[in-house]
């Protein structure tokens, strides 16, 4: 399995942030910041993106970009457990 980051910044008020947010929550995955989540896939993140394109438009900014260790970073043991169980070296 590969483990990508998804960031986004949704723009404009009326924006989808609820479907966003479901979709997202349908891999195995963990909140990092208000909008930057790791999940866990088998897809690739050209593949992760297409499920979130009728989602956002022009106004929006959405990256999917994998991630291996090492990283650096602060936050609640329990964002560094799931990261040290899932990530794998490049």
């Amino acid at each position: 399995m590969t483990v990508l980051l998804v960031t986004y910044d949704l723009n404009a008020k009326g924006q989808k942030h609820k479907e966003v947010l479901a979709k997202i929550k349908t891999f195995d995955g963990i909140q990092l910041s208000e909008s930057s989540y790791a999940i866990s896939t088998n897809l690739s993140a050209e593949q992760v993106f297409e499920k979130f394109k009728n989602l956002i438009d022009a106004n929006d900014c959405m990256f999917v970009i994998p991630m291996v260790q090492s990283y650096q970073g602060w936050a609640l043991e329990e964002k560094h457990k799931w990261l040290n169980e899932h990530l794998t070296y490049a």
